[in-house]
């Protein structure tokens, strides 16, 4: 008897995955992993946050604490706390009750609900997204049943920041209630993002043209620093009036990867549907994940309502965004000082985990040949890879590359 799964064809790769399995199985002295996705110490080691490990701490010593189900929407101290570390205390969508947050599995789930939502309640299907943006949004959008996948132009390879002719006019020509998703800061892949002026008029084609902005924030604060700075398009569409969905993610600036902490702030232009929305957000969750987790979501809650641990965080992402900083100015120094062809400039006017370098697909295939230094085809780069102790080779290395290879 054949079996029912015989007829399964092979997925592709995810790119991502497969290149940490290249790094981890190279056995070269100097390899460097410049792909991976997450936040590195100078040490190259992953960062427990030391508010995070105080508070874990804490409460596993509370023995009130249990392992009961959450409700389905979540922790409300932490969607809440998360909502209003988005919008800010005194946003108006907050003050007048037409905000709120429900807790998801970090963005990813926040992404995958609100996606669900729109397709089955508000009958959309037309989707754009960046070219290029996270491998993940096309995915999780198709997978929500949205038929129409449509890209924004974003990037110009030939000044190395954003094409904003380009993606004005690419969101002039969308029909009216596409869904439009929006990097709240840091874009990823690329590092660029838009200036006060430009999501200025960003949402003016926005609002003109009936599309619905759905914000993909997954590095706040961990971007500049700065939580405000970090929020402010998000705030500025809100303030303007426009109704939104915003994922959010707290697995870069708390360093929770694996805990999948995230939530979905929901803005609306009245209070009056609220108790509706909320209905079918909850029957979406129940079938989907039933509950979200507790352990990171306390976590996050704890820490975001004490204001001695939120002042002792806020120093670990200036900790975090400070080392990212500083790697970016010493590596285009370097680059610089070695007469490196090109124009580096990009690298600090980017901002961010990511750096979309520039190198071609070909430079990079030399790189992980020759050098052992491992980052995507698209040439994006995690500066968290570069260290003190790597990153004279790693500019040695791109100087060769760039000079003699094209």
């Amino acid at each position: 008897m054949s079996s029912w799964f015989s007829c399964v064809e092979m997925g592709p790769p995810i790119e991502v995955f497969a290149l940490n399995k290249a790094y981890l199985d190279d056995n070269h002295p100097k390899k460097v992993n410049l792909g991976v996705g997450a936040y590195r110490t100078d040490e190259g080691k992953p960062w427990v946050l030391p508010v995070v490990r105080q508070t874990e701490q804490q409460l596993a010593a509370n023995e009130e604490l249990n392992h009961e189900y959450l409700p389905v929407l979540g922790l409300e101290s932490f969607s809440s706390a998360a909502t209003k570390m988005l919008l800010g205390a005194d946003s108006p969508a907050l003050t007048d009750g037409r905000g709120f947050g429900v807790q998801t599995l970090s963005g990813t789930g926040a992404l995958k609900i609100g996606a669900d939502f729109l397709n089955k309640h508000l009958k959309l299907t037309t989707f754009y997204y960046s070219n290029p943006t996270w491998e993940n949004h096309g995915l999780i959008f198709t997978n929500a049943g949205f038929t129409e996948p449509r890209q924004y132009r974003y990037w110009n390879p030939e000044t190395r920041t954003i094409d904003f002719e380009g993606m004005l006019e690419d969101l002039k020509n969308a029909p009216k209630g596409s869904v439009i998703i929006l990097h709240a800061c840091a874009h990823n892949p690329t590092g660029c993002d838009p200036t006060p002026d430009q999501w200025a008029k960003i949402a003016d084609v926005i609002e003109e043209k009936g599309l619905f902005p759905f914000f993909d924030s997954a590095y706040q604060g961990f971007a500049s620093g700065d939580l405000v700075k970090d929020s402010q398009a998000v705030r500025y569409f809100v303030q303007r009036g426009f109704e939104l969905f915003c994922s959010q993610s707290f697995a870069k600036n708390f360093g929770l990867y694996n805990e999948r902490v995230g939530n979905l702030t929901v803005v609306m232009k009245n209070k009056e549907c609220i108790a509706e929305v909320k209905s079918q957000i909850t029957l979406l969750i129940r079938g989907n994940f039933s509950n979200p987790p507790n352990h990171g979501a306390r976590i996050v809650s704890t820490v975001l309502n004490d204001a001695q641990l939120y002042k002792e965080w806020e120093g670990a992402i200036k900790t975090m965004s400070s080392r990212i900083l500083s790697m970016r100015k010493g590596l285009r120094e370097r680059l610089q000082k070695l007469g490196t062809p090109g124009n580096w400039d990009h690298i600090t006017s980017q901002i961010g985990m990511f750096s979309y370098t520039g190198l071609s697909e070909t430079q990079v295939a030399h790189l992980v040949k020759d050098y052992h230094i491992y980052l995507l085809k698209s040439g994006r780069i995690n500066m968290c890879g570069l260290t003190t102790h790597n990153i004279d080779y790693i500019a040695q290395a791109i100087h060769e590359t760039a000079t003699n290879v094209k």
